[in-house]
């Protein structure tokens, strides 16, 4: 038991001082979950649910869900390549041990077209986190009226996004936890800190109906090493897709994905741990459904949502 307990008060010092957000495998098929510059990027309304649950089986381990709304804004266009704009929102709950946060922000992008194929979008979510403490559950060695002390905490939110994509490529920037806000009562430095994500991707095309993306991202936390997930995902006629990933810091990751005509999206992906975790965990599941209005392209069964 004090092993767990000891495995699980690093694992949280770790994840508390390096990387205060959520993190999910899934990123890649979900970029609006953490960039506001995807609200409303396709023509078209796009609901996402996902829910991860990491570590299972280990006691106080992170549980992390997420719903999504992103729609275009229509406009009557003067001009075949004139400015764009999206609306979205998003919700998410996070829960580690004694600590959960709660987030609610809407989200606004401009995409401004270059050409037919070249397109760069800028997006700010805004809104207000809860972050909060509960300490009915936790346990000292000796008695501490500041542990047991329950917090509750309402701080604004805000996060820019960046995103550029053209045919076979996309580039993104975000800043998160841009308020840097201090969690009033609890320690005496303790804040949300900035947390920036990079991300790349490039579509190969092997044949008219196949196609292969290797996809990155880099996560720098404010304290504590760089992270990067790197993958390599398969599609089928964008309809099913296979892939496999590694996190440098934690995990081997297998993905599988198949789409119900061309509104629906199922999306399953498994976690293999590879940290010090193992010992006592070695499994995280995330799953993820999606509806979308979009469709297929004529004659473009490998078109990628990221790249329309």
């Amino acid at each position: 038991m004090r092993k767990w307990l000891l495995l699980f008060f690093v694992g949280f010092v770790q994840l508390s001082w390096s990387q205060q957000l959520a993190q999910y495998s899934q990123w890649a098929f979900h970029q609006f979950s953490f960039n506001p510059a995807h609200a409303g990027i396709q023509k078209c309304v796009d609901i996402h649910s996902i829910y991860r649950t990491q570590w299972v089986g280990f006691t106080g381990a992170p549980n992390s869900g997420m719903l999504t709304v992103s729609v275009p804004v229509s406009q009557l266009r003067k001009k075949f390549l004139n400015t764009r704009h999206g609306l979205g929102g998003r919700f998410e709950n996070d829960r580690i041990g004694n600590f959960a946060t709660n987030r609610i922000n809407l989200a606004y992008a401009a995409h401004f077209n270059f050409n037919q194929n070249d397109r760069l979008s800028m997006g700010l979510y805004a809104g207000i986190v809860q972050f909060s403490f509960d300490p009915t559950t936790a346990t000292t060695l000796t008695s501490d009226p500041e542990v047991m002390r329950q917090a509750n905490i309402v701080k604004p939110d805000f996060t820019a996004g960046f995103w550029y994509n053209s045919t076979n490529y996309y580039l993104g920037l975000t800043v998160q936890n841009l308020t840097r806000s201090q969690w009033t009562g609890l320690g005496f430095d303790s804040r949300h800190r900035f947390h920036v994500n990079m991300v790349g991707g490039y579509k190969f095309k092997l044949s008219e109906t196949n196609s292969l993306l290797p996809q990155l991202i880099v996560r720098i936390p404010p304290k504590g090493p760089v992270s990067y997930d790197l993958n390599l995902h398969f599609d089928y006629m964008n309809r099913f897709g296979l892939g496999l990933g590694y996190r440098n810091t934690d995990a081997l990751i297998a993905f599988a994905s198949f789409k119900i005509r061309d509104q629906f999206m199922i999306m399953y992906s498994f976690d293999y741990t590879l940290s010090g975790i193992q010992k006592v965990s070695s499994n995280t599941h995330e799953i993820s459904i999606k509806f979308s209005t979009c469709r297929n392209r004529e004659g473009g069964t490998t078109s990628c949502p990221l790249f329309q």
